[in-house]
């Protein structure tokens, strides 16, 4: 794939001036987001691989794992496994102190695809888990044991690949995920949504996006200067990652043909689970998950863009370095003092309280 593992590099294309980041308010002070932490799992045939793991970057380029490349988190509920993870940093409603929370797809392969679902991707759909896996923490360190909550009825198949953003009109959190539905007998999935304030209580759940005929996953939800912006995966024609702008969060939205472009130098059919950041001098990163080799040689592949409006990403993997293949997740963007406080952390007790 071209990517460097276990090497330091610095970029090779040229380095703008540093913006300003965004500061993250709390109680009067500001925290400098200067770093990045990276939720992922790893692609291994044993239920290790699909729990909880970390990685860090002090600037979004060169990438550590932690915890020895361990899950610092595991699922012992539910499937007892855990996938395609989102991470957002938001505030208690009650206490109005800032948190953490982890959501992930309820799902293990590892102990699930022989017995429970018998080697069918088709019986997972329908008949996985209507519940997403949840952590919460702190300090990032500490985290509560893991909780299932029951977002999707019956008539939901598995909820898959949870992604969350806050909307700053309506004061909650939109948590977004693909499935299949009994509306269409089960069939091609579309992107639903539901809202929350706490992470607990849920609205029922809604469509966000839909293509007919089209199997659509992964979705990832970003804001850039009052628009937004969603990333989805198309399973066929094309099979292939999407980008489309909206001026309101639900919609409606228009797919961004300059993307198209940028994308077709890429194989169709070997890459999901897209996800974004904005890098300190304003550019953004999109990785996209390769699936396209057995076992290890699996992992995201960065590509960078100027701005989510151009659409224009290039593919950028001598910039960037993984100490092994990142499967899907998501990165937040953390202080140099959380940055720190994860590297020193004990995982041995797993991580929760």
């Amino acid at each position: 794939m071209g990517i460097r593992i276990g090497t330091r590099i610095e970029p090779v294309y040229p380095v703008k001036k540093p913006l300003s980041l965004s500061p993250w308010k709390q109680g009067g002070n500001e925290k400098k987001m200067q770093a990045y932490l990276f939720v992922h799992f790893r692609e291994k045939t044993t239920p290790d691989g699909e729990q909880v793991y970390f990685g860090v970057s002090k600037d979004g380029f060169n990438w550590e794992e932690v915890n020895g490349g361990a899950p610092v988190l595991w699922a012992y509920y539910g499937d007892k496994g855990v996938r395609d993870f989102t991470v957002t940093r938001c505030k208690d409603p009650q206490t109005g102190k800032e948190k953490f929370v982890i959501l992930a797809t309820d799902l293990s392969l590892s102990y699930g695809m022989r017995g429970q679902y018998h080697h069918s991707w088709d019986e997972i759909g329908h008949n996985g888990s209507k519940s997403l896996a949840i952590w919460e923490s702190d300090d990032l360190v500490n985290w509560t044991e893991q909780r299932l909550a029951k977002i999707g009825d019956e008539q939901f198949g598995c909820l898959w690949a949870p992604d969350v953003i806050y909307d700053k009109k309506a004061g909650d959190y939109v948590v977004h995920w693909s499935s299949s539905h009994a509306r269409n007998n089960y069939g091609d999935k579309a992107i639903f949504y539901s809202r929350t304030k706490d992470f607990k209580e849920f609205s029922k759940p809604e469509i966000l996006y839909e293509w007919k005929e089209h199997d659509i996953i992964d979705s990832a939800l970003y804001e850039e200067d009052g628009s937004y912006y969603l990333f989805v995966k198309c399973s066929r024609n094309p099979g292939r990652i999407l980008l489309l702008r909206a001026d309101e969060i639900t919609g409606p939205y228009t797919r961004i043909e300059a993307f198209d472009k940028s994308m077709e130098a890429i194989e169709e059919g070997k890459y999901e689970a897209a996800t974004a950041v904005k890098l300190e001098d304003g550019r953004w990163c999109l990785f996209l998950d390769y699936y396209g080799v057995p076992g290890a040689g699996q992992g995201y592949v960065p590509f960078v863009a100027d701005s989510l409006a151009s659409g224009n990403f290039v593919r950028s993997d001598a910039a960037f370095s993984f100490p092994y293949g990142f499967k899907h997740g998501t990165i937040l963007k953390i202080s140099m003092e959380e940055y720190q406080r994860i590297k020193d952390h004990d995982w041995s007790d797993k991580g929760w309280q």
